[in-house]
């Protein structure tokens, strides 16, 4: 048999891969717009798991220490033995967080840390996106004791 009569499929045609892209453009369409404006709702979540997972570290020092680190030691107590205040004497070596360093809220600020707080014996904040106190939306403030 000859070649000439035979038609080669071994592709796509133009008009396949344009179908192929406008049902793509439809389909981005339709879901892009779920999932816009969800990057706040995954900050302020992460915030919360911070938080939390500060909160255990500290409650670890204060098993060792007797006492949390003051607002003055700060959150470094927990990566670094603190020189200020009082010298707590069985720190652990390594420090209370994996990481070896206090992590930053997800919009890059520090945490706020005060012990003793104004209602409890700790408190740890962090400012939200304006990185201010206060705010509503995505400034709104993250604290331990409003975490679920």
């Amino acid at each position: 048999m000859s070649r000439i009569g035979k038609i080669d499929s071994r592709g796509f045609t133009l008009i396949e891969l344009m179908v192929v892209i406008v049902i793509l453009g439809i389909l981005a369409a339709l879901i892009a717009p779920r999932f816009m404006g969800r990057t706040d709702d995954a900050r302020r979540l992460k915030a919360q798991l911070q938080i939390e997972n500060l909160e255990t570290a500290l409650k670890l020092y204060k098993l060792d220490n007797g006492t949390y680190p003051t607002t003055e030691q700060g959150l470094q107590a927990l990566v670094e033995l603190p020189e200020a205040g009082v010298i707590p004497k069985k720190w652990k070596a390594g420090g209370y967080l994996e990481k070896g360093k206090v992590p930053k809220d997800p919009w890059g600020n520090d945490f706020i840390y005060l012990s003793p707080g104004t209602s409890l014996e700790y408190e740890i904040i962090s400012y939200g996106a304006d990185n201010n106190p206060g705010g509503e939306g995505k400034d709104k403030d993250i604290n331990n004791w409003e975490v679920e």
